[in-house]
Order: structure tokens, then C-alpha cells, then sequence
């Protein structure tokens, strides 16, 4: 579980891939906005085994800078983080394997719910919620800040507390947000989260003692 300091951060390449495709595809999609459909997640594609290749695609493009940027500023910090915790390769997989899971689980809770499965989805933030819900199971106190608190707060609480306030912010205001896809992430990070601290213990309990000794 320890991070190879010969290579280049996996974490500042997604950021850079992320940041490029969007500013690939922000002409073209702004020139013929038909384009979408090819790069975002729409679950009556996806249901019809059409553009099966939107599960990665959506990962990497976003509605706006300010989305990109929200996002990729998360993915610093978090991805980060846990990139020196769990490994260059680990991270890189489960990075890819949680957008495509939190994308799924928004396929499925859009047909199961009966929502409009013409709506699409696009950004990394499945992703990073998968980050996020994996270091609150590895690492439960480290503390973060969110948004605009500035008052720091244990990871644990401070990701609940994040998808609750989108959840509330969207459904007030009627902004789409991928909440499902959120939670999507969240849930694999939980569990992938709790087969790593189970597997190793001993390491996992050290990592929490060094961030206690740190003043963490």
C-alpha cells in the first residue's frame, strides 16, 4: 500500500485527460450540440446497448469550467490522498472501475425510479465520491473542508454531509445534479474501502495512528 515516488502521479494525469477532452470537446459540442449524446451517460442508450462507451466518456467531460473546475480541485485533494495510501495502480483501477459503477448505478436508479431516461450525466464526481467514500472507511478522521465551511471536519462526516446538502441544493432548486451517480460512488468506495481495511489491518491501523501523531 505504498505509493511508487518514481512515477508521476496518477492523480495529476486524470486532471490533466479531464481537463483536455473537456477542452477538446467544448467546441464541437458547442458548434453541433447533437454531440452530447455521444460523449454523456443516457440511460435509454446505455439500456439499449447503444454508445456503451459513454461509461467513459461521461467520466471525463463536464457541462462547464466551473463543473471541471469544482471537480478537479476535489480530485487533488482527494485523489491525492489516497493515491499515497493505497498505490499508484490500485488507485488508477478503482478510479475507472467507480465512475463506470456510480454511472450504472445511475442507469438503474433512473429506470428503477421511472425517471426521464432521455437525461444524461457527465463529470468525474462518481469517481471522486468513490475516493471520497473510500478514505472515510480507511482514513475516518482525516480532517477536509468542504465548500465554503471553513472549519475542518472529519472525512467520515464531511462526505455524508455533502451528498445530503447536493441532494437537498438540487431538489430546492431543480438544478440537475447526478446524485444517484453520487451515491453510487459512494457506495463502492464504502465497500472496496472496508475489504482493504479488513485485509490490512494492521497497516490501516498505523496509517490512522501516524495521522493521530500528526495532530490529525
Amino acid at each position: 500500500m505504498m505509493k511508487d515516488r518514481r512515477n508521476r502521479s496518477i492523480t495529476l494525469q486524470l486532471i490533466i485527460a479531464n481537463s483536455i477532452f473537456f477542452l477538446a470537446m467544448l467546441p464541437i459540442t458547442y458548434r453541433n450540440p447533437a454531440w452530447v449524446d455521444y460523449i454523456a451517460l443516457i440511460p435509454s442508450k446505455i439500456l439499449s446497448s447503444e454508445r456503451l462507451w459513454t461509461l467513459v466518456t461521461s467520466m471525463f467531460m463536464h457541462a462547464s469550467i466551473p463543473h471541471l473546475f469544482v471537480n478537479m480541485m476535489s480530485l487533488m485533494f482527494l485523489g491525492s490522498s489516497l493515491e499515497r495510501i493505497i498505490g499508484r495502480k490500485r488507485f488508477a483501477v478503482f478510479y475507472i472501475v467507480s465512475g463506470i459503477f456510480s454511472g450504472l448505478f445511475f442507469v438503474a436508479s433512473a429506470f428503477l425510479f421511472r425517471q426521464d431516461l432521455n437525461i444524461g450525466a457527465v463529470g468525474a464526481s462518481g469517481a471522486i465520491f468513490g475516493i471520497a467514500g473510500m478514505l472515510a472507511v480507511l482514513v475516518p478522521k482525516l480532517p477536509v473542508y468542504i465548500m465554503f465551511i471553513p472549519i475542518a471536519m472529519h472525512m467520515w462526516f464531511a462526505v455524508i454531509l455533502l451528498l445530503l446538502v447536493l441532494w437537498i441544493f438540487s431538489l430546492v432548486s431543480g438544478v440537475p445534479i447526478g446524485n444517484t451517480a453520487h451515491l453510487g460512488g459512494l457506495i463502492i468506495g464504502f465497500v472496496y474501502g472496508f475489504y482493504l481495511r479488513t485485509r490490512y489491518k494492521r497497516k490501516v491501523l498505523m496509517l490512522n495512528k501516524f495521522l493521530l501523531h500528526r495532530g490529525f
